[in-house]
């Protein structure tokens, strides 16, 4: 039987992956459980991913890609406005989606405290998403904002508790109001 052609086949993995994980979690994913939920050979899990691991990281950065997505978007190169309003407006937009999603994505994001594959593609979207906020504040202070944006989707998810959009401006603006000019 000749080999079918199937260009998209490392993403549709990487689809089955996530939705392995959300179903099942972490410890719920397996190279059969992918090849079954992406309605594939075995052998093409493990030819495109030799490892678990290996998947993770590409569920991961996919993963990744959806929230750095929103961010770009809600801050522009050169934009202007009020930016701890557009960053409680873009956590409202994400948190208010498919908290699914959300959560998928902190479990793999702290799936990387003991799986250490992971751990650059965490890191990796930390500089992705501090470089895209540097645009309108400093180093350190992008950073910061960044801790607090966790910290307030964590609890959010956690708690399973509503989305607070005033509360996280005026927590973000303090971070930004402590941040000395000209830094």
């Amino acid at each position: 039987m000749p080999r079918r052609y199937d260009p998209d086949r490392r993403r549709r993995l990487v689809d089955a992956a996530i939705r392995v994980v959300a179903r099942d979690g972490i410890a719920g994913l397996s190279h059969r459980a992918v090849a079954a939920e992406a309605d594939v050979p075995l052998g093409s899990t493990t030819y495109h991913f030799a490892t678990l691991d290996d998947l993770l990281v590409a569920a991961l950065r996919q993963s990744n890609e959806n929230f750095g997505r929103l961010l770009a978007e809600r801050l522009p190169e050169g934009g202007a406005g009020d930016l701890a309003t557009q960053l409680a407006r873009a956590l409202g937009e994400w948190l208010g989606g498919d908290r699914t999603g959300v959560e998928l994505e902190y479990e793999l994001y702290l799936a990387a405290l003991r799986r250490p594959a992971l751990r650059p593609v965490a890191a990796e979207w930390t500089e992705d998403a501090a470089a895209l906020l540097t645009r309108r504040t400093d180093p350190r202070t992008a950073r910061a904002l960044l801790a607090l944006m966790d910290g307030i989707c964590l609890q959010v998810l956690l708690t399973g508790g509503a989305y607070d959009e005033e509360y996280a401006r005026e927590a973000l603006d303090r971070v930004i109001a402590r941040t000395p000019p000209g830094t």
